[in-house]
């Protein structure tokens, strides 16, 4: 018989005094990631190594801290890097539709675009003033009159010219024409048409030489009109550059360490000077009319040209940047080009192009969840793509996917220097790995957090001083030794063994604030021991109503579950529904039913469609070890029925294979089970009892409906030898077993386990084959031998019956 275990082996105790302190406020806390030494390796490895590919995935549980810690992490790091460059976009003077970018470095980016806002207001003024000045005027008066006076004298010789040959220089509505005039004065078509043909012949000879000697004259002004005209435009030009070059030629001297920014200032200068009659005239209040709006909306867009977009400013940064992106759309992760509505059309210009955070995060970090990323669309395949090709590419999601066909922007590429970091679950790690062939090439460090750490006394000193730090950060009240040691046992129990920790801080840091808030309640200085039992207490009273209701149902007898005396081929076997938050044990009536037959097992569960593939294979399992174990010689003439009796949803795992065993063992040796004890363990074709999960919930549920049924000291539990380390039950349970009021017992094999529940020996095996007399073993050969014989006499005695009814026929016949 297995030895029950004491009160001291189902729940590992932590003694305050291993803080040698009074409470976590005398602790130093602790900022640094604690038991995860693999997932900080990794980390490293991914961080130091500077080639393409090694960005980090952070695999683990929500829960771990990642994000936090991760970040907690960079942002250390990140201060002991050099703070990487503005990026600006400024216009493209070549293609408008291609703005440039240009890098400054940080924080002149801001500057740059000051100077150049102010530059250009200055040239404004300069201009403006230069082109309103006496001296301009007097120059263009000078340049104009001289052509004037040239061009008069041109026409008055020839006026005189025609005069001498009989005609005037007229000005008609088609031009300048000769008008015959051999007295002075024009002469009338009366007086034409009495001249004779030669007289005519003459004057239309004298008219032609005229008008091509007019033409050489028009012609020749015409050149000289043009050359003045381009005269005045270089001396516009003149001016202009005259006005405006004294500013530029500071402002390039300020920047000549930065050859981009002289390029660009060169540009911008010749633009002014180009269109220098923009700059003529101060801008004037725009009137009501919509003509006049448009005229200044023109007049201001003409103007944004010379602006600067600053696309990143890093000027308050000290360090990398680390970015969380917490919203990893498409446009929030590459950038957007806005637009803005213009009487009724959409307009956009390079001033309109936003940073996306690949941008914010240049030259350092960005973090991510990959569940956000995948979720939104085009976003991880816009991240893929950028990090593949080393450079951030601004584009318009409809224009990428081909939906939009108008002509937009195409910003200069910027190239890319970062670490990306996502974080996720490990099943996405393992998915994209296997359907996504980029990502292993984009991804190649794999950073994974455990959710457990060892019990060592250094690392229960770095868990005191991770809650230092809860309570330091959030203003909480600190922890005295036996809340510490209350929590550290409640963290043995997240992790399912005695000898580990869970490094599911959330949960932690959760119980703690509840502790505080209940210790404020109490006016306490400090969190004790009950402060953290009760947060405990109440986080299982907000969720559990569901098994109360079960529990009551049980109590009431609307769902069988016997507590004491006997029975044979009915066990209890316990099973774990999952709530979310809440996972609570819940007994469930096994029984088995035997007879004659070839069937073998039946296992109910699964005719009806309600069993798993996991509960399917432990049943398959339990016909392997009955064969194995009594019908060696024999045909296994057994047809056995399996059932999980008032379950009305689907059955999954092995658990209860164990406790189906025991039920099937006790109908074939009609040797009763104790109903007062549960059973829990998957068991092998060997026999061996196999660990399960859920081991407390599963004892604590037990529990719960042997005290509502009144405690006979004879309950108990049948659990895995292997599950004794996995044991942090609730002390209410313990002090039940400290009492002798409820029993633990754990076995190692079915053998072991048919004894505590029958009482029976269970026998071993002779060198006969047989067992000892009157076991439990010897019991259930005999009936499986008894079962196989009346098989065979059965198939005797139909095959019998069917030759007499052949003999029949051929006599009849």
């Amino acid at each position: 018989m297995p030895k029950e275990l004491s009160a001291e082996q189902v729940r590992r105790r932590c003694d305050p005094a291993i803080f040698k302190c009074n409470s976590t406020e005398e602790l130093k806390p602790q900022q640094n990631i604690i038991g995860q030494d693999r997932a900080l390796s990794a980390f490293k490895l991914g961080l130091n190594i500077l080639k393409p590919g090694f960005n980090i995935y952070v695999s683990g549980l929500a829960g771990t801290g990642r994000t936090t810690a991760i970040r907690s992490f960079l942002e250390v790091l990140a201060a002991k890097k050099e703070t990487p460059s503005d990026w600006c976009y400024v216009h493209n003077f070549r293609d408008s539709y291609c703005p440039r970018a240009l890098r400054v470095p940080p924080g002149m980016g801001q500057t740059l675009q000051k100077d150049t806002k102010r530059l250009i207001d200055n040239a404004r003024r300069s201009i403006a003033q230069a082109f309103s000045s006496k001296e301009y005027a007097d120059r263009q008066a000078e340049i104009t009159e001289s052509f004037n006076k040239q061009k008069e004298e041109a026409f008055n010789r020839l006026s005189k010219k025609a005069q001498d040959k009989g005609f005037l220089l007229q000005t008609t509505p088609i031009g300048l024409v000769f008008a015959p005039a051999p007295q002075g004065e024009p002469m009338k078509e009366e007086e034409y048409h009495k001249l004779g043909s030669k007289e005519k012949e003459g004057l239309r000879q004298k008219q032609e030489e005229l008008t091509k000697e007019l033409k050489e004259v028009v012609a020749k002004l015409k050149t000289q009109e043009n050359a003045v005209q381009k005269q005045l435009e270089d001396t516009d030009r003149e001016v202009a550059r005259y006005s405006i070059g004294h500013l530029f030629e500071e402002l390039k001297d300020k920047y000549h360490q930065f050859p981009q920014v002289v390029d660009y200032l060169k540009e911008v200068e010749q633009d002014v000077v180009d269109n220098f009659g923009q700059f003529k005239s101060e801008p004037k209040a725009p009137e009501a009319e919509p003509l006049a709006a448009m005229q200044e909306l023109a007049r201001k867009q003409a103007f944004r040209k010379y602006e600067i977009n600053v696309l990143v400013d890093n000027s308050e940064l000290k360090g990398a940047p680390v970015i969380l992106e917490l919203n990893p759309t498409f446009n929030n992760l590459i950038g957007r080009i806005e637009k803005e509505a213009q009487f009724g059309a959409l307009y956009t210009d390079f001033t309109m192009i936003k940073s996306g955070s690949l941008h914010q995060a240049n030259g350092g970090y960005l973090v991510m969840r990959v569940e956000d990323i995948l979720t939104n669309f085009q976003s991880w395949e816009g991240l893929k793509r950028t990090l593949r090709d080393g450079k951030l590419i601004i584009e318009e999601l409809g224009e990428r996917l081909g939906f939009v066909a108008t002509k937009s922007l195409r910003p200069e590429p910027i190239p890319l220097d970062l670490k990306a970091v996502v974080i996720g679950e490990p099943m996405l790690y393992y998915l994209l790995h296997r359907l996504d062939p980029e990502f292993k090439e984009l991804f190649k460090v794999k950073a994974d957090f455990d959710t457990r750490m060892d019990k060592s006394e250094a690392g229960l000193k770095d868990y005191a001083a991770v809650i230092c730090q809860l309570c330091n950060q959030e203003n909480l009240k600190h922890l005295d030794s036996s809340a510490l040691a209350k929590i550290i046992e409640h963290s043995s129990r997240l992790a399912g063994d005695q000898e580990k920790l869970s490094t599911l801080f959330a949960d932690i840091a959760d119980i703690t604030r509840e502790a505080s808030f209940w210790a404020s309640e109490e006016g306490a200085q400090l969190i004790s021991a009950s402060h953290i039992k009760k947060a405990i207490e109440q986080k299982v009273y907000r969720s559990n109503l569901i098994q109360e209701r079960i529990n009551e149902m049980i109590e009431k007898g609307t769902i069988i579950i016997d507590t004491e005396g006997e029975s044979v081929g009915q066990a209890n076997g316990l099973a774990i529904i999952a709530l979310g938050d809440f996972a609570f044990g819940k007994p469930n009536r096994i029984t088995a039913s035997t007879s004659v037959g070839r069937e073998g097992l039946i296992d109910i569960e699964r005719e009806a469609k309600l069993g798993g593939p996991i509960h399917t294979k432990g049943v398959m399992i339990l016909n392997g070890y009955i064969a194995d174990k009594y019908a060696r010689d024999l045909p296994l003439a057994l047809s056995a029925r399996l059932v999980f009796e008032q379950s009305y949803e689907e059955v999954e795992g092995d658990s209860a294979s164990s406790t189906e065993l025991y039920t099937l063992l006790s109908r074939l040796s009609d040797v009763p089970i104790k109903q007062g004890i549960a059973v829990t363990g998957s068991v092998n074709q060997k026999g061996e009892v196999q660990a399960i999960g859920g081991i407390n919930e599963k004892i604590e549920g037990f529990y719960e409906i042997c005290k509502a049924n009144g405690f006979d000291k004879k309950q108990g539990v049948l659990i895995p030898e292997s599950n004794i380390r996995n044991l942090m039950l609730k002390e209410e349970v313990v002090e039940a077993i400290r009492g002798g009021n409820f029993h633990i017992y754990p076995v190692s094999t079915i053998d072991q386990g048919i004894e505590v529940l029958t009482g029976v020996k269970a026998g071993r095996r002779l060198k006969d084959d047989s067992f000892e007399p009157d076991s439990i073993n010897d019991r259930v050969q005999k009936r499986l031998t008894t079962l196989a014989e009346r098989l065979r006499d059965f198939t005797k005695g139909s095959e019998t019956v069917q030759e007499t009814t052949k003999s029949k026929d051929k006599s009849q016949a």
